[in-house]
C-alpha cells in the first residue's frame, strides 16, 4: 500500500471525526438557516466544519489541493486534492432527521482514492482506500448479489430533482421495474448499496463533493459508479451507483426519454 495514501487517509478519518462531532454540537439546536444562490441551505456548523477541515488537512500537507462546498476550489501542486462536504445533507440536519455525514473524499492525479463519510448522529463510519476495501467502522462492507431489477430495491433523494433536469419520466420507468424504492437521500443511498441494503442509487442535481468520498466506498465494495451514460466525471450532474449487475440494465432505462 501505497504509504502517502495510508497516511492522509487516517488523516482523512480523524479529520472527519474531529469536524462531525462540531457539526453534531449544532445539530437539534435551532441553527440559524442561510440561503445560497443555488436555494440551498447553510448553516454556521456547514461553515465552522469546512473550515476545520481545511485547517486540519492543509496544516498537515500544504501542497495538495481543496475543494469545499462552502468556501470553493484551492489548487496545489503535490498531485493530491482534498474533496469536502462538512454536512452533506444539510436539508435533512435543519429538519433534525439524523441522516447526514461529513465526507472526506481524496483524490490523486484525477483518481478518487479514498473516502471517508462519517454519520455523526448515527454513530457510523463509512470508509475505503483504494485496494483496501470498504468498511462500515470496522466490518467490511459488500454490495449485493441481486442480478434481476424485479428484485432490486433503488435510492434517491427526490422527485423534484429530476422533475427539473427534465428526466422525470426515465426516473419513474426505473422505479416501476424494481421491487422497491426507498427516498433515503444524499450520501445515504450510496453506502446502503456499498454494504448491501439496495442495488441502486440514483441522483441528478450533485456535484463534485457530494460524490469524492462516495466513489472509492462504493468501488471498493465491489460495485460501480459513473454518470447516466456510463462515464466517468465527477463534475457531471447526474449519477448511477450501483451493486454492477444492475448497472447496465439501469443506464438502458434511464437513457430513455
Amino acid at each position: 500500500m501505497n504509504p502517502d495514501w495510508r497516511t492522509r487517509y487516517e488523516l482523512a478519518l480523524d479529520a472527519a471525526h474531529k469536524a462531525g462531532s462540531f457539526a453534531m454540537g449544532h445539530f437539534e439546536a435551532n441553527a440559524a438557516v442561510e440561503w445560497k444562490a443555488d436555494h440551498s441551505p447553510v448553516t454556521l456548523a456547514d461553515k465552522g466544519a469546512e473550515s476545520m477541515l481545511r485547517t486540519m488537512l492543509l496544516g498537515k500537507f500544504p501542497n495538495d489541493g481543496f475543494l469545499g462546498e462552502e468556501s470553493g476550489s484551492t489548487p496545489g501542486s503535490s498531485g493530491y486534492r482534498w474533496i469536502i462536504d462538512p454536512i452533506d445533507g444539510t436539508r435533512s440536519f435543519v429538519r433534525s432527521v439524523p441522516i447526514w455525514a461529513t465526507l472526506v473524499g481524496l483524490e490523486y492525479k484525477g483518481e478518487c482514492i479514498a473516502g471517508v463519510a462519517y454519520l455523526p448522529a448515527m454513530g457510523q463510519t463509512f470508509r475505503a482506500l483504494r485496494g483496501d476495501g470498504a468498511f462500515r467502522d470496522h466490518r467490511t462492507i459488500h454490495v449485493s448479489a441481486v442480478n434481476d431489477l424485479s428484485e432490486a430495491h433503488v435510492f434517491y433523494s427526490s422527485l423534484s430533482w429530476f422533475a427539473k433536469a427534465g428526466r422525470e419520466n426515465a426516473f419513474l420507468n426505473l422505479l416501476r421495474k424494481a421491487e422497491r424504492n426507498r427516498g433515503f437521500g444524499d450520501f445515504y443511498g450510496f453506502v446502503l448499496v456499498a454494504q448491501g441494503s439496495g442495488e441502486i442509487m440514483v441522483e441528478h442535481g450533485v456535484h463534485a463533493w457530494d460524490l469524492g468520498a462516495l466513489i472509492p466506498i462504493v468501488e471498493e465494495a465491489g460495485g460501480r459508479l459513473s454518470a447516466w451514460d456510463g462515464s466517468r466525471d465527477i463534475e457531471r450532474p447526474d449519477v448511477l451507483a450501483s451493486n454492477g449487475r444492475l448497472h447496465q440494465a439501469a443506464m438502458q432505462i434511464l437513457a430513455q426519454p
